[in-house]
């Protein structure tokens, strides 16, 4: 049913009731004088003092009632619309944006839980990587403009030409040696090109290049020598020779090449801090970098390349970028639903963001609540209070006028009772 039919028929049962009780109050009176005709008059006489009590009650809220000395309280939404918006916003505010009522809201609908069960299903897996599908194409044909190609440039370039190479290198140094960190990367790349030495390919390959360098060096010697047994003599001879090596180097923690390993690296982090040659060095590299045309048409061509081919990719039913989120999503949603602690800490994470930001999102959502209540036309402020709640106000008349009614009955038969008592005394 439509609020405004509903509002205009509750009004109509209303002015029914006041009308019901004007007919008994008329009919009492014209009646004989008797018990029962005084009570009738007693009820009708109360019934309709309730209903238009409660008329004058229900009108005054949203319209100007013209009768001396009570004008000035009626119209009462419409006169006191600035302080209904105050006390709206600060109410909303007050009881469902304060960082409690949010907290609570959290820790009692656990989100992280409706989260996970929401992102484990196919369906909803397969719809968010549809769309971020067309979010990743969204932002491939914005970047086909130009303009947002140089913007992008133009902010590349301010961002590596404030970097500091040469310090920021040292900074990665100093993280790389701290605790002898860099000593592990020189032992794995010992064992690596130990690996590479015992492999029998690089013995053969050693073996050719020493036949090729006698050959080149001393043709008529090794026409006479034993050249391939000599190569192969001579791989084996140096592999094993930089095997022990490596094998001393690996297996003595204070070596003499290990300590000269790290004096290199504590001087090239030093001259990376001090040495303004090898500072000016970097800037020139990275000037180079930057503004090199090479680079750009590498950069260029690399990023056109890999856009037509995440657009191509996108265009097709079985996209491997849409079916790779999909399955993320699911992983991620599954994830969430085994692990309990997780969630929790999620939970607590969310908490304590909205916690911190409630108090922002709260003035800024009451703020507009007043505004927006504020900038109302008062009559329509008016109408649409009325068609929301007016309804419900009507039935205050048809109560009042029941009420009413059961209130005379009552004062009459109070009424009644007195007088039998003082004339039976």
């Amino acid at each position: 049913m439509d609020k405004q039919d509903a509002l205009r028929r509750t009004k109509r049962l209303a002015f029914i009731c006041l009308l019901a009780a004007a007919a008994l109050f008329i009919v009492a009176s014209l009646a004989p004088p008797s018990w029962w005709s005084g009570l009738l008059r007693a009820m009708a006489e109360a019934a309709m003092v309730g209903a238009l009590a409660d008329w004058f009650a229900v009108s005054a809220l949203f319209r100007r009632i013209p009768l001396p000395l009570l004008s000035r309280h009626t119209d009462i939404i419409a006169r006191n619309k600035e302080r209904i918006a105050h006390n709206l916003a600060v109410f909303v505010e007050e009881k469902f944006l304060s960082p409690q009522s949010l907290a609570a809201l959290i820790r009692r609908h656990d989100p992280a839980q409706y989260l996970a069960r929401w992102m484990a299903l196919p369906d909803n897996a397969a719809r968010l990587g549809g769309y971020m599908a067309r979010a990743v194409g969204g932002v491939l044909m914005l970047t086909d403009d130009r303009r947002i190609q140089s913007f992008l440039r133009q902010g590349l370039h301010a961002a590596v030409g404030k970097l500091d190479l040469s310090h920021s290198l040292a900074t990665v140094l100093d993280t790389l040696t701290l605790d002898g960190r860099h000593q592990q990367l020189l032992d794995r790349a010992i064992i690596e090109l130990a690996a590479l030495l015992n492999r029998e390919q690089t013995r053969i390959f050693i073996a050719e290049r020493m036949v090729d360098w006698l050959r080149q060096e001393y043709p008529k010697i090794e026409k006479i020598l034993p050249s391939q047994w000599i190569g192969e003599k001579s791989a084996q001879t140096l592999a094993d020779i930089l095997d022990k090596l490596l094998s001393g180097i690996a297996e003595d923690p204070r070596h003499s090449l290990r300590r000269a390993f790290d004096e290199q690296v504590a001087r090239f982090i030093v001259r990376l801090k001090e040495d303004p040659a090898l500072r000016e060095r970097a800037d020139t590299f990275k000037r180079e970098l930057l503004e090199g045309e090479a680079v750009h048409a590498y950069v260029g061509g690399l990023w056109d390349s890999l856009r037509q081919w995440l657009r191509a990719d996108l265009e097709r039913s079985d996209s491997v970028l849409r079916r790779h989120a999909q399955d993320a999503t699911q992983w991620i949603g599954q994830a969430l639903q085994d692990d309990a602690a997780l969630r929790a800490s999620l939970n607590t994470h969310l908490e304590h963001a909205v916690t911190s930001l409630s108090p922002e999102l709260a003035q800024l959502l009451s703020r507009h609540i007043s505004d927006t209540v504020r900038q109302w036309d008062t009559v329509e402020l008016s109408r649409q209070v009325e068609l929301n709640i007016g309804r419900d106000l009507q039935f205050i008349r048809i109560n009042g006028t029941l009420v009413g009614a059961l209130i005379g009955a009552v004062l009459f038969g109070l009424s009644a009772l007195m007088q039998w008592l003082v004339h039976g005394v």
